[in-house]
């Protein structure tokens, strides 16, 4: 059984924050790939690979990462799919030099009106279907607790 076992059946995880920041100072924070270290729950983004900016659908940036389960050090390639400016951010995120497996982060962003934005995070594994990786058993990678701290954290970073 998975550490971050999900209710039977499930493939995403959703946590939700209020911050006291407005949409685009968020919305900035999130498009900077050098960013992301500095809001990571998981402990396995480390720096980002001289990315660019995150400005459209269709955009590529590359991540160093560590983590045990992937032996150590290695990079992704994270392909944008989702862009609203100060509203809406995801990407599909591959080992380097590899096409997407079908999980993706997604980040949405609320306004309340009031300096505060209501910030969700969905961690989306359901188009996972490559049958050797589904039999590693590895979804989910994140716990919702995980999930939880890199808005807490993100939340700080903006604060």
């Amino acid at each position: 059984m998975n550490k971050n076992e999900t209710p039977q059946g499930e493939k995403q995880i959703t946590v939700t924050r209020t911050i006291d920041a407005s949409a685009k100072d968020i919305f900035d924070v999130l498009t900077l790939p050098s960013n992301h270290s500095t809001f990571d729950g998981s402990g396995m983004v480390r720096a980002d690979d001289k990315s660019q900016r995150i400005q459209k659908v269709g955009d590529v940036f590359t991540m160093n990462m560590h983590a045990e389960h992937m032996g150590g050090d290695y990079q992704t390639d994270n392909h944008v799919v989702a862009y609203d400016q100060n509203k809406l951010v995801g990407w599909k995120t591959a080992p380097a030099g590899t096409e997407p497996k079908g999980w993706e982060w997604v980040y949405s962003l609320q306004d309340n009106g009031s300096g505060s934005t209501d910030v969700t995070l969905t961690y989306d594994w359901s188009d996972v279907t490559d049958p050797e990786l589904l039999a590693k058993n590895l979804f989910p990678v994140v716990s919702e607790e995980q999930l939880e701290e890199s808005l807490a954290k993100l939340a700080s970073v903006v604060a």
